[in-house]
């Protein structure tokens, strides 16, 4: 009797919540076996957009804390005159251009990943980044100046190994080889920048637009009145 009570009383999780808790516990396996684990987040659906979404989230939630509480000998920021969506936007921008880059010139490259594929594949290639720079912000406050080196290789490693993560990660996505890859990532930065470019054009004539469009309707009123 007492057995049924407890088995009635147990439950089981929510299968979506049970996915997305399966898909973060998965970045442990890409960031150790990235061509693996990268094939099979596309192919074998191991990743979901929750995971990615979170891991994305921690990147910029990292970012902003490690310039408002890192120690002050190992980084120069001016947390008076920093503005947090600011920070945010800018790597929210660059990350989310290079995406569409990326997925804009797989066509031209023959490659098999969509846009939420190479998506997921960045946002767990950052992973690494998290894992690393999120405890540095409290080990700058415990170690002095003269150990900046082992903070210094440290950063620097968290870094080298999301791109890394990045590379592994593209040439999954896409079947690519690693001379391929090479020439694809560099296309991609390559039309990143002209995105951004076109951009900056396009709201630069609106704001010149709408200046001019201001300007006529104030002269059309001074002349009235």
């Amino acid at each position: 009797m007492s057995v049924k009570k407890l088995s009635s009383k147990t439950k089981t999780p929510h299968p979506a919540w049970q996915r997305y808790k399966d898909s973060v516990k998965y970045a442990k396996h890409v960031i150790f076996h990235p061509f693996d684990g990268f094939w099979d987040l596309s192919r074998e659906n191991r990743g979901s957009l929750a995971a990615a979404h979170t891991f994305l989230a921690l990147f910029l939630m990292t970012r902003v804390l490690k310039l408002l509480y890192t120690n002050f000998q190992f980084i120069n920021a001016p947390i008076q005159y920093i503005n947090i969506y600011e920070q945010c936007a800018s790597l929210l921008l660059p990350f989310l251009v290079l995406c569409l880059a990326n997925w804009s010139l797989s066509t031209l490259f023959d490659g098999k990943g969509r846009f939420l594929d190479i998506y997921m594949a960045m946002c767990y290639a950052l992973v690494p980044y998290i894992i690393i720079q999120l405890p540095l912000i409290f080990i700058s406050h415990m170690i002095s100046f003269d150990e900046a080196s082992y903070y210094t290789v440290l950063m620097s490693a968290s870094v080298v190994w999301s791109l890394f993560l990045v590379f592994a990660g593209l040439m999954q996505v896409h079947d690519y080889g690693p001379g391929k890859t090479i020439i694809f990532v560099i296309a991609t930065v390559f039309g990143a920048l002209v995105i951004l470019f076109l951009v900056l054009v396009f709201f630069s004539l609106l704001s010149d637009a709408l200046g001019y469009f201001v300007s006529l309707y104030r002269e059309i009123v001074f002349r009235l009145h």
